[in-house]
């Protein structure tokens, strides 16, 4: 399973043919992708299937109509609906919808979201062979791809009318793998390998007690998603955290220390094309571990400390064509000393946290970060959600790759 459909928004829109009994194929096997989807029909889509078989499969309500049907009247927005999808799909597209899409006729709801829609929308005809073929359909298909809508072409094989030839949908499995191929050509991390650290370490004082801090490893979870969807293979090495990473094309590496998780990260560095390490590894650990529990005997306790080895650096040592990314949490002189990191690491990206900014830090779900650049170059950006602080962080990442 190529997985490229995972976490996408899908807006399926189904008009009135007979071919809208295979949708309920279609949108389960969407949402077994891991899609989420949101169906829009016709009016005359009622007639062949139900608005229930598809709320059901979906996981939410299909809709038919500009207002729903309760006495407190509420509005299916298009405008909302448009701009909520990655992208939209309208399988099975009748020659009724297809020549009104290419004439911007609104009289539904379907082509109102349709002529909204910033988003790729793909269409997939489903007519009998003489009107497959026919000069109007024929020019109403080209009127489309000049808008930049793909055509999913029909298929060959027995139609409701009885006849047999070109012109039925194409079957819910060439759908995907149409889909599929489609993303899976245009995502710009195809073919590269994203190593990610997350999360913190733990520094072992015994074997109840250890080191740590309060990271929980949201931000580097969310660059992985982020990165997996744009067609990166994600190794994450993760410290102990809460989290799950759920996109299939990321393998999780769970780990607890600091030397483990720069074991792993050198298994894997030699061959990554990108390397970064948002994990809040600790710079000390205990210089002896005991192997029983410690007693309370004392009033004081002396605990003695050592180094841990600096995984950014010592990556940043090893780099020949990595494009590697640190980050620094810094509560004074912030750009001067992530400068210095950025110089003694030898990185070519540095994500600047300061706790002097509220929203921002550890176990927050937003963050306020500036990306500085080997050029020392400097780019502030607004609070914002962690995931969001990702997509920019890996736009930025994808620009200079």
């Amino acid at each position: 399973m190529k997985a490229v459909l995972y976490g996408k928004k899908i807006l399926l829109g189904v008009c009135g043919g007979i071919a809208a009994y295979k949708t309920a194929f279609l949108v389960r096997l969407l949402k077994k992708q891991g899609a989420e989807v949101q169906v829009v029909l016709t009016p005359a889509a009622l007639d062949f299937i139900t608005p229930l078989t598809l709320s059901t499969l979906s996981e939410n309500p299909a809709l038919s109509t500009f207002t729903n049907d309760t006495e407190a009247a509420q509005w299916n927005n298009h405008v909302d609906l448009a701009l909520w999808a990655d992208f939209m799909l309208i399988a099975p597209t009748t020659a009724n919808t297809l020549s009104k899409m290419a004439n911007g006729t609104v009289d539904n709801l379907l082509l109102a979201v349709y002529l909204s829609a910033k988003c790729p929308v793909f269409f997939a005809p489903a007519m009998d062979l003489d009107m497959y073929k026919h000069p109007s359909t024929l020019k109403n298909i080209k009127i489309l791809k000049s808008f930049e809508n793909i055509l999913i072409p029909a298929e060959k094989g027995f139609l409701a009318s009885g006849l047999e030839g070109e012109g039925r949908m194409a079957e819910p499995e060439n759908i995907i793998t149409f889909l599929e191929n489609y993303f899976l050509e245009n995502l710009p991390l195809r073919g590269k390998k994203v190593l990610i650290t997350a999360g913190p370490t733990y520094e072992a004082l015994d074997p109840v007690r250890f080191i740590g801090n309060h990271s929980t490893g949201k931000m580097g979870y969310a660059l992985a998603e982020v990165a997996a969807q744009n067609g990166a293979e994600v190794v994450l090495v993760s410290g102990p955290s809460f989290l799950q990473a759920k996109h299939p094309f990321i393998e999780t590496i769970r780990v607890t220390s600091a030397e483990e998780m720069l074991t792993e990260c050198l298994q894997v560095f030699d061959t990554a094309t990108v390397a970064i390490c948002a994990a809040a590894v600790a710079d000390y650990r205990p210089k002896n571990i005991a192997t029983q529990k410690i007693k309370k005997n004392e009033a004081n306790f002396t605990l003695e400390l050592e180094k841990t080895t600096d995984i950014l650096y010592t990556l940043g040592t090893k780099k020949q064509q990595q494009y590697v990314v640190g980050f620094a949490l810094e509560t004074e002189n912030e750009i001067e000393n992530a400068i210095l990191k950025i110089k003694k690491k030898n990185l070519n990206l540095i994500v600047l946290n300061s706790l002097n900014d509220a929203g921002a830090g550890f176990a927050t779900d937003t963050n306020k970060v500036t990306l500085i650049n080997n050029k020392f170059e400097i780019q502030p950006l607004a609070l914002q959600s962690k995931t969001e602080v990702a997509h920019q962080i890996i736009n930025t990442i994808i620009e200079n790759i």
